[in-house]
């Protein structure tokens, strides 16, 4: 704008939210998993389609779009470049200079302008906001070159440079520039012509560069040390960078004068509902209120920029939303960054960004350019002013630029002064740790997220040095699981040791240590919960190592595998082979993922008394589905009340959303000490609930041959150990329940198609119930589903026994059997699960009203016939039990001609066989006896139905103790697939040795299976023989 036209009335400018979307490299963890990228980019589209379904496609458009997925390569200095001129990756430099130095440009033009980043949790929105590095994010190149242009300016133009720092996190404002200030004394404030603003925040004049970069370090360090001793992770707070900048025209006696604001948002997977799926507390956390307010913000912009009738704008219901009222809708320039994640694991949360982005694109703000006269002010404005600033805070940072007038260079001179003083106070200790740094040995802090690692470094002195929670300590740490007096670091003779007071918990490269430990450069230390940090041993021990590869997973992992936990303890399926499942992968890096959280909410728990104890376990992690093909995997946590012995499972998502609502309670422990709540508002409470421990596999192959099964069934938990074992009984049988016999078997299944069969699963017993060992006072019950029936069906609860007695019995019919019904009986099994009952839970049972009963009230299955005719509307409900009541007439009358039909086919073939026979004796002896002929084909046709009917009979057993070997040989090879070598050396040979035992018996058990077979078919051929030769040489 011309100088000239400087004193003209602003006129708003109606903008919409510029939205730019940048997608980043996989991260180690998806490498680990072996992701899929499952999104691609043209020009300035975006396409993601689903991991599972590639026809599944969605694409959106928007103003920016960035793809650093791949592409690039590393310079001699460090820096990500293009890996050649066609490589289409934008760099650092590219983000900046569309968003950053348009940011500058509105600044200068004197608007307000905002930069909101948005993504999911590791989507790589703080390394585009800040950088790590020399790969600078937006947020020092703004503000360096904000500086360099204020060089260069002309001689009748002032700047005059604020900023600020603050987190929101749990609806409480943290100033990270102020190191007395105190969470939750910071307050909104709102005023009729600034609007809302923070009363007490601190802002600090600057002249230079090296000035903010040193402010954005110790705000670093702050929030560092809040997020430990809140136990908060920085992914769950909301960062944001303030800077005020004036420019004062002293020709043209007028001001610009606009607001820079930088907001990194919390991941946000926090907003979403899913997060806590099934949980009775879903709404309690606060922890998810800022962004769940803003998008409801956005959403409420977007339907009023398109027309739709919009009666409020929730601006009031955060902290957060308060603050960025004038970036959405308001006075400000804003665009809006979105983070992006490539890998097929993150589709949803990728999805639902995108969505969100697409939504802001329609926010349309109203910026104006801030102008301001120059008029003198009085010497007590002045003061006042002064007074604000000398205090640590400009309360009303916004008067300051609105009322800051021709008289105040004395005053920003002043201002800058006092900064001055600052800066060399904390320069002197600046030098000091870096020179220490260069001799002493001393810790690093590791975090989660990569801006707050090596933020705080401890000095390890000659002689005794104490770390604990007691400011006496020399080393003061506040974590979650740090105890007054925790351990002691020595520094003796060129050697450090480390050593933990009394129970405390100290781990060394993920061992626990109990007595003093010697410790090497670059040994990993985790001290409580997960405090995490990393030694740096004495120079003579450094050398240029690449101290980046330490990351947080990487104590994670190390923390694991010394647990004995890994990726082929998860796989079962192919246990030594290179080519791991990438579901397996992702189950595991979901493990990794939670278990520092598990323990520190076993910490919490210890801390305030609840009795809890959480253990990760991984669910179906050696269970199979009825094919025997092993079942999706996925981590849960068992939760136990040590005194009572309840038991609670929580899905993965459940248990992060207790874990935030569990950090809200004991953050009110620490300021009150007071951790008392309503039981129904307790996060460590869940009513009791039964529990699934385990399942068991019946092969049904039997049935498919009218042959009956009755065996013992290890039911199998969730970690391939034996929970108790099953007796049960399936005896295929007449409609009226009278059990088929060996002369009813069919050799071929196919005999079976069409024809109604009828089958009773009998559940006899359950014996050593280990879930009852632990506690007599529980029970169970078990339940199953077979082929298409809607329900699962659950035996009676028996409580306070090891070895109850069940005595069910449920009778079924397949009126006709399809094919579908008999390839389910050849090659699936009916898995019967175990279940856990607690004192006050509620039984397991289900609702019997989709079940299709015959006329004797036997429950029908194989009804995909009947399904569609009735899914065609064909019949009505009130007409399905006369509809069966015929369909099981016919069939009976059907089968009663089947039969008939057959015996009369046996008797032609057999009287036709004799009639031959007897055609061969002479002519004259036919006509003098032509009746005796007669009797005897009749009497040999009985005899030859006799013989055949006894060797289906012989037939029939010889597949039964077929049946039960296999049944035997299928449970000895899920016991094979389950084991794990150990991780002990001197354990592997008998290890081996076991493990080639176990083959031995399987072998063993093979062979005399199908010896015992081929016998027993060669007796009765050979028999059968032998039978029909014998008539003939009469």
């Amino acid at each position: 704008m011309d100088n000239e036209k400087m004193g003209e009335m602003p006129v708003p400018r109606t903008d919409s939210v510029r939205v730019a979307v940048r997608v980043r490299p996989f991260s180690q963890r998806e490498k680990n998993s072996g992701s899929q990228c499952v999104i691609s980019m043209h020009s300035r589209s975006i396409t993601i389609r689903h991991p599972k379904n590639e026809d599944h496609v969605k694409t959106f458009t928007f103003d920016l779009a960035y793809w650093s997925h791949d592409g690039f390569q590393k310079d001699e200095d460090g820096l990500l470049i293009p890996s050649d001129p066609t490589s289409k990756f934008a760099s650092q430099s590219d983000v900046f200079h569309d968003i950053g130095r348009g940011i500058l440009d509105s600044a200068w033009q004197g608007y307000n302008a905002t930069l909101l980043a948005y993504g999911q949790t590791g989507s790589g929105k703080s390394y585009s906001m800040v950088g790590f590095g020399t790969n600078k994010g937006i947020v020092p190149r703004v503000c360096e070159e904000l500086f360099q242009a204020i060089e260069k300016q002309k001689e009748n133009l002032e700047l005059q440079v604020m900023f600020s720092m603050l987190e929101i996190y749990n609806e409480q404002i943290r100033d990270l520039l102020s190191r007395t200030t105190a969470p939750g004394r910071l307050r909104v404030r709102e005023d009729p012509q600034l609007g809302f603003f923070v009363e007490g925040l601190k802002w600090a004049p600057c002249e230079d560069y090296a000035q903010i970069e040193k402010l954005v370090e110790q705000g670093s360090k702050i929030r560092m040390t809040a997020s430990t001793n809140m136990n908060a992770s920085s992914s769950r707070s909301h960062l944001l960078i303030a800077i005020q900048v004036k420019q004062v025209f002293l020709d043209i006696a007028l001001t610009k004068q606009s607001s820079i604001n930088m907001v990194d948002l919390a991941g946000s997977e926090r907003q979403r509902s899913s997060g806590s799926e099934g949980d009775r507390l879903r709404e309690g956390s606060r922890v998810n209120l800022s962004l769940t307010s803003l998008g409801n913000v956005i959403s409420a912009l977007a339907d009023l920029a398109m027309g739709k009738k919009v009666l409020h704008i929730p601006y009031r219901d955060s902290v957060l939303t308060k603050l960025l009222q004038s970036a959405l809708g308001g006075n400000s320039r804003t665009t809006l960054l979105a983070a992006l994640s490539p890998a097929d694991i993150c589709y949803e949360e990728t999805l639902s960004t995108l969505r969100y982005a697409e939504r802001a694109k329609k926010v349309r703000n109203r910026a104006v350019i801030n102008t301001c006269p120059l008029v003198r002010t009085s010497k007590a404005e002045n003061a006042l002013l002064l007074g604000f600033v000398g205090a640590g805070a400009a309360e009303h940072s916004a008067y300051f630029w609105a009322e800051q007038q021709l008289g105040t260079r004395g005053t920003w001179a002043q201002l800058l002064e006092k900064a001055r003083r600052e800066w060399e106070q904390q320069y002197e200790a600046l030098t000091q740790e870096q020179q220490m740094v260069k001799i002493l040995p001393h810790i690093l802090n590791v975090n989660e997220d990569p801006q707050l690692t090596g933020v705080l470094k401890f000095f390890i002195h000659n002689g005794s040095c104490d770390v604990g929670r007691a400011t006496s300590n020399a080393i003061c740490l506040q974590g979650l699981g740090i105890s007054d007096k925790h351990a002691s670091f020595v520094n003796l003779d060129g050697k450090v040791t480390v050593a933990p007071y009394s129970k405390c918990k100290v781990i060394v490269n993920g061992v626990p240590v109990t007595n003093r430990t010697k410790l090497q450069h670059l040994d990993r230390i985790i001290l409580g919960s997960n405090s995490a940090f990393l030694y740096i041993g004495f120079p003579s021990e450094r050398g240029a190592e690449d101290l980046s590869r330490f990351d947080y997973d990487f104590f994670q992992l190390e923390r694991a595998a010394a647990e004995g936990v890994s990726v082929d303890m998860l796989d079962s399926s192919s246990p030594g082979d290179d080519q791991t499942n990438p579901s397996i992968l992702a189950v595991f890096q979901d493990y990794i993922k939670l278990m520092p959280l598990v323990v520190e909410a076993n910490q919490m728990s210890e801390e305030l008394k609840k009795g809890l104890k959480m253990e990760l376990k991984v669910k179906n992690l050696a269970l199979s589905d009825s094919k025997g093909y092993d079942l999706q995997k996925e981590v849960m946590v068992k939760v136990t009340k040590q005194g009572t012995h309840e038991v609670w499972i929580w899905s993965k998502a459940k248990f992060i959303n207790r874990k935030f609502l569990m950090e809200e309670l004991y953050e009110r422990f620490l300021e009150s000490k007071d951790s008392h709540v309503a039981q129904e508002d307790d996060p460590f409470w869940d009513p009791v609930e039964a529990v699934h421990l385990g399942s068991a596999h019946v092969w049904l192959q039997s049935l498919a041959h009218r042959t009956m099964l009755e065996e013992q069934v290890e039911f199998l938990n969730c970690d391939g150990l034996e929970e108790a074992v099953l007796h049960i009984r399936v005896t295929p049988c007449s409609p009226e329940g009278w059990a088929h016999g060996e002369e009813d078997m069919v050799i071929d299944p196919l005999e079976l198609l069409g024809r109604r069969t009828d089958f009773q699963i009998h559940i006899v017993q359950c014996l050593g119930v280990k879930w009852l060992k632990e506690d007599a006072t529980r029970g169970i019950q078990m339940g199953y589903k077979i082929y298409d029936l809607p329900n699962t069906l659950y035996t009676k609860p028996v409580w306070k026994s090891v070895n109850p007695r069940i005595e069910e019995m449920v009778h079924f019919a397949a009126l006709g059997v399809s094919r579908e019904f008999l390839n389910y009986l050849l090659t699936n099994a009916l898995i019967v699960d175990l279940w856990g009952l607690q004192e006050g839970c509620a039984h397991l049972g289900a609702s019997q009203l989709d079940v299709l009963l015959t006329g004797e009230g036997h429950i029908i299955v194989d009804t995909k016939t009947f399904s569609s005719v009735k899914d065609g509307g064909q019949i009505t409900p009130n007409q399905v039990p006369e509809l069966y009541q015929k369909l099981l007439k016919s069939e009976e009358e059907m089968e009663l001609l089947r039969d008939i039909n057959r015996t009369l086919r046996g008797e032609n073939v057999f009287l036709k066989a004799s009639l031959e026979k007897a055609g061969s004796v002479p002519q004259a002896q036919k006509t003098d006896n032509p009746e005796g002929a007669t009797v005897t084909a009749a009497r040999e046709t009985k005899q030859v139905c006799t013989q055949q009917a006894r060797s289906n009979a012989e037939l029939a057993r010889a597949l039964k103790v077929f049946y039960r070997g296999m049944s035997v040989a299928r449970g000895q090879l899920l016991r094979l697939r389950q084991c794990r070598p150990p991780e002990d050396d001197q354990m592997l040979r008998p290890f081996v040795h076991q493990q080639s035992q176990m083959l031995k018996d399987l072998e063993d058990l093979l062979e005399s299976s199908l010896h015992k077979l081929k016998t027993d078919v060669a007796f009765i051929v050979k028999k059968k023989k032998k039978e029909y030769l014998l008539p003939s040489q009469q």
